[in-house]
């Protein structure tokens, strides 16, 4: 299975952003614009940056009442997007919406459920109330996302195996938490369930979002191509 390689542009300027995405034009195919960049810059934004020749993973993590959801995927739809995620969290009835709405605005959108945060361990399960560990929760809400008609995820790499073995095959699962081999020890910022991107893509990831580790390169396209190269090595 291959695995590809998504930037998370997190940063908090257009103006940081440009120099990064022209050196990275022609070495990698997606970008992830979150809610940074999206609160403030907007659609616009996001045309922009497809229009660089990038596919956009638009992450802005949905999470309301079903029809509030659903008009909300109907208004993104006729962007130049090809991923978005929603929170599991919202439940079975809020995820079919987002489906039938999908359907109607931009039916090769892939909508993505948000599992359990890659920033939340035990603890920080507990203190919501949720009494299981990271690993069972991310099944509980991968079964329920994959019986509401998504076709993709976003846990952490760690549950990787896991839900592998539980959903069907063709469920994409995408991972942040990734620090190449050469940053493997060093801390997880944020983040606190993390992988190599060789370890990711082994265990069945179809795509790895890295942010820091190349925005803070001082060669970002040549940290991309670091990371490609470990993605070619597990494919090996």
């Amino acid at each position: 299975m291959s695995c590809d390689l998504i930037l998370a542009l997190d940063v908090p300027t257009r103006e940081e952003a440009a120099p990064i995405l022209r050196q990275l034009r022609g070495q990698l195919r997606w970008v992830k614009i979150g809610l940074q960049m999206f609160t403030a810059y907007g659609p616009n934004y996001v045309r922009e940056v497809a229009g660089m020749g990038f596919d956009v993973f638009l992450d802005l993590k949905l999470h309301d009442i079903p029809n509030t959801v659903a008009k909300a995927v109907e208004s993104l739809g006729p962007l130049p997007i090809r991923m978005l995620t929603l929170h599991t969290a919202g439940g079975s009835e809020m995820m079919r919406a987002a489906v039938a709405a999908r359907q109607k605005s931009n039916p090769q959108l892939l909508l993505l459920g948000v599992t359990v945060l890659t920033s939340m361990d035990q603890t920080g399960l507990a203190e919501i109330g949720v009494a299981g560990s990271p690993e069972s929760q991310v099944e509980r809400l991968g079964r329920l996302a994959a019986a509401a008609g998504l076709r993709g995820l976003v846990c952490s790499p760690l549950e990787v195996a896991l839900l592998r073995r539980v959903l069907p095959a063709d469920v994409q699962l995408v991972t942040p938490g990734i620090r190449p081999a050469s940053e493997a020890g060093a801390a997880g910022d944020d983040q606190k369930r993390i992988m190599t991107p060789a370890e990711a893509a082994r265990a069945g990831s179809t795509h790895i979002v890295v942010g820091r580790p190349i925005l803070k390169a001082a060669d970002p396209a040549a940290a991309a191509r670091g990371i490609l190269a470990e993605l070619g090595s597990a494919k090996g």
